[in-house]
């Protein structure tokens, strides 16, 4: 691994998913080997007889080789709750993702890791998204999606993630509401806001369309 990146968000459903695998198009366009990473994901479904959630499904479809699904989403659970709940019964332990974290890295110059929820979310009885970040020392980008309230989370976020000592590489707007009043003002006000890079501005799309929401994403990896 040259090079990795701990996807976090401003709440959960803001779009971070399609943000990672947007990502992961742009640097396969630069010609950088990629893979990702969901270690934690709740709603999962049953397929064949196991737990499997559909956005580390996207993420192991969108490598750039053949990963075992259980290196890329290693604590699957079915209950559409926090992981904490969800995972009462099989909680979630640092040090067996940090173990698959080191395998998936050997494998490709690009692996991004993509949280639950936001940077404070829980995911299991003493530990958070934030500590899993911590252990896996990766600098984090922000996904942030514009709506109404959007400047507040977005500036909580940042200040939560400089005071846990992880570096941020910047952060993605992820335009999730059509028609939003004041869109390009929101996002300005922001970008003054964070003393971080705007990586990108994803439109509102009602379908995604990676490839092009990967051409509106810039990533300087010589800075981080």
């Amino acid at each position: 691994m040259k090079q990795g990146y701990f996807i976090t968000g401003t709440d959960t459903s803001v779009g971070k998913t399609w943000a990672t695998i947007a990502l992961m198009r742009y640097f396969k366009r630069l010609g950088k080997s990629v893979v990702g990473m969901k270690p934690v994901a709740s709603g999962c479904l049953m397929q064949n007889g196991v737990l499997r959630n559909e956005d580390a499904l996207l993420i192991q479809e969108n490598a750039s080789l053949s990963v075992e699904y259980e290196l890329i989403n290693p604590y699957a659970y079915e209950a559409p709750v926090s992981p904490h709940i969800a995972g009462a019964d099989n909680p979630v332990r640092l040090h067996k993702i940090v173990a698959d974290f080191d395998t998936l890295k050997k494998k490709a110059d690009i692996l991004l890791v993509e949280g639950a929820g936001g940077w404070m979310s829980p995911i299991n009885a003493t530990e958070d998204i934030a500590d899993l970040a911590k252990a896996l020392a990766l600098p984090v980008i922000i996904v942030v999606a514009i709506r109404l309230g959007c400047i507040n989370h977005a500036r909580l976020t940042y200040q939560s993630i400089r005071s846990s000592g992880v570096p941020c590489a910047g952060w993605i707007a992820m335009c999730t509401e059509p028609g939003l009043l004041s869109l390009d003002e929101n996002i300005q006000t922001i970008a003054t806001s964070l003393d971080s890079p705007l990586l990108g501005v994803l439109p509102y799309s009602a379908q995604a369309d990676f490839d092009a929401f990967s051409l509106n994403l810039s990533v300087d990896l010589s800075k981080n």
